[in-house]
Order: C-alpha cells, then structure tokens, then sequence
C-alpha cells in the first residue's frame, strides 16, 4: 500500500520480523517481486539488521539499502577465514624468500 501511495522507502524491521516467528528476508523477497510485477518504485530499505549475514541476505533478496549497526558493517569487512588466509599466505610468502 506504501508502495501504491508513493512512498519512496518501504522499510521492513528484519530482526524484529524474525523475532515474532516470520523470516524477515523472505519478506524482503517478496516485497522486491512484488515491486518488480507491479512497476513499483519505491525503494526497500531493510531495517533492524542484527548480523552481516542479514545485510548480505536482505542484498540477494532486492533490498535497496539498509540501515545497521556499526558491528555488522565491519563484520564485512573483517572475517577469521579471512585472517586466517592471509596468516598462511604471509608465512608462505615469507618462507619462499
């Protein structure tokens, strides 16, 4: 209906979804399919975030943006995979001097 009225953001509160037994990012799935059948334009703009797989979930699901702490943007940014990687790749480097 947001939507329909013209509005430019829908913003669902993902955690919030979850927390009350529905799953946020299917939500944010259908929304964007719906959006996509009707020729809407608003944007969606997934809220509540709680954990950087949720803003890579809501991101494959259509999500436009998304507001979220601080945390799990940075918890993109570093991963102990990661870390781990780049330790065994820094020995090697340094082992074939």
């Amino acid at each position: 209906m947001a939507a329909k009225a013209g509005a430019n953001y829908l913003s669902p509160f993902i955690g919030r979804i979850d927390d009350s037994g529905w799953d946020g990012v299917q939500l944010i799935e259908q929304i964007a399919n719906i959006f996509a059948i009707q020729g809407f334009e608003s944007e969606i703009l997934a809220a509540s975030i709680r954990s950087p797989l949720h803003i890579v979930q809501c991101a494959e699901a259509g999500a436009d943006v998304c507001t979220c702490p601080l945390e799990s943007i940075l918890g993109l940014l570093k991963h102990p995979l990661t870390d781990i990687g780049l330790a065994k790749f820094l020995a090697d480097a340094k082992g074939a001097k």
